[in-house]
């Protein structure tokens, strides 16, 4: 673990023994101010039956208490076949690792173990910059299954956060999928996860120029099997922007998002809970430390490196420029990941916990219009998990890593139903056409003598 990582841990660590985490948290995510029933504010606890509550008058129900709020289509009905028959999603007793704030602290803060075997590869870039694409090689368990037919397994391109940290339930859905016969790839972004930044240029939140060249060089290696997306919380950003820009030339054939932050520029407005404030901020500023006299020269290093709060070190990195500053408006016209949400054309389902402390309460930050009216959006919403947590008791990999690659099979096995309808509806109209022609032959065969000239011309015309 590097040494930025333990401080990182111990820092959150510490808030967390000594008491100061939870009190704060508890007051700002726990509890929302609700009308009350004579014109009284009373407050109502989030615990799975307040927010959640909200989504529950006709959506379709599922084991765990867990709701999938939807537009109704056949692809609906298939995914909701496949949750209520997931084991995944069984309810279990509660355990020490219920609590939001633990489960997300457990999921950011422990080390992450021995892990998957990684073979790195670096990506130029059209501008000359590099990211990382990190292919798991390993450990290959025996009876490994495959994913298609066809025996090619399917590729599994999974985005981490926007901070850069390859956190433990990453790493798990890697192993967990290579199990299962994917193929995983881990894309880092430029300066991340040891990926050298050799110009002064970063990502922004929602620019998907980089990732879109990742997608191209992924399809070159394997251009004949299936590609599937996950994202983990911010980084969802990234994933959606890249599916709203592409459209139906995305190459994905399905994707899903961890506790995605979709409402971006207002849970930046709003701010984090001050212990997840501060150490995603730090996290950010021990990145980027060892890029500070490559960075100089684009950005305001002095002010960057004393930001107080998440939207002053992103505004000070993508809008406060010395080359071409902009609007904080402006950034968030080109970097919303909802900008072009209607041209996404890929199923995309989206796991959210209504006790999330990152992101907050659902009604706040979760956009249900969009669920309700694009029939490519799937959101499942459950009571626990945290943010980006969803945790079971060891060695259970999190629950939602299951649902996720359930939901995988689910959307393969009906685009191979949708397929084999297509195949039968053609070949039955051929036949049906054929022996339309066929009839009509016969009938012009065994007619009297007098339409002779008539069965001439009609061949004239036919063959003409």
């Amino acid at each position: 673990m590097p040494p930025w990582g333990a401080a990182l841990a111990l820092l959150l660590a510490a808030l967390a023994l000594l008491g100061l985490l939870a009190p704060r948290l508890r007051r700002a995510v726990g509890a929302r101010t609700l009308p009350g029933p004579r014109g009284r504010d009373h407050e109502e606890e989030v615990d799975g039956r307040g927010a959640a509550d909200e989504f529950s008058d006709g959506r379709e129900p599922l084991p765990g208490g867990c709701r999938l709020i939807c537009k109704p289509s056949a692809l609906a009905q298939c995914l909701l076949s496949a949750l209520r028959h997931s084991a995944a999603l069984e309810p279990r007793p509660r355990s020490w690792l219920s609590g939001p704030h633990l489960q997300t602290l457990c999921h950011f803060v422990l080390p992450v173990g021995p892990g998957p075997e990684l073979a790195r590869e670096y990506l130029q870039l059209a501008d000359d910059g590099l990211v990382a694409l990190d292919w798991v090689v390993g450990p290959c368990p025996r009876g490994r299954r495959v994913t298609n037919a066809g025996g090619l397994p399917a590729v599994l391109l999974v985005i981490p956060n926007a901070w850069g940290r390859l956190t433990r339930n990453v790493l798990g859905l890697c192993l967990l999928a290579l199990e299962r016969g994917y193929y995983p790839v881990i894309f880092h972004r430029r300066g991340h996860h040891g990926c050298p930044l050799v110009s002064p240029r970063l990502q922004p939140f929602g620019d998907p120029s980089d990732l879109k060249e990742a997608v191209t060089y992924i399809r070159f290696r394997h251009p004949a099997a299936p590609l599937f997306a996950v994202s983990e919380g911010s980084g969802s950003a990234l994933l959606l922007s890249y599916l709203g820009e592409c459209g139906s030339s995305s190459y994905v054939t399905g994707a899903a998002c961890i506790s995605p932050v979709l409402r971006c520029r207002e849970w930046f407005e709003a701010g984090l809970p001050w212990p997840y404030e501060r150490g995603f901020l730090l996290h950010q500023k021990i990145t980027l430390s060892r890029y500070a006299s490559a960075l100089q020269d684009t950005v305001d290093t002095h002010k960057l490196f004393r930001s107080r709060s998440l939207r002053e070190f992103e505004e000070t990195l993508f809008c406060h420029t010395k080359s071409f500053p902009i609007s904080w408006d402006t950034y968030w016209d080109h970097n919303d990941p909802l900008r072009d949400v209607d041209e996404a054309a890929v199923p995309v389902l989206c796991i959210c916990s209504a006790d999330d402390p990152v992101c907050g309460p659902p009604d706040h930050f979760l956009p249900t219009e969009l669920f309700h009216s694009n029939p490519y959006f799937f959101l499942l919403l459950s009571h626990h998990g945290g943010h980006c947590g969803f945790l079971r008791q060891e060695p259970l990999p999190a629950w939602s890593h299951e649902v996720i690659l359930e939901y995988f099979r689910a959307l393969t096995e009906f685009f191979r139903m949708e397929e084999r309808m297509k195949g039968l509806s053609r070949r039955r109209a051929s036949f049906l056409g054929g022996r339309r022609r066929w009839g009509t032959l016969q009938k012009q065969e065994v007619s009297p003598s007098s339409h002779l000239e008539e069965i001439f011309s009609w061949k004239r015309s036919y063959t003409r």
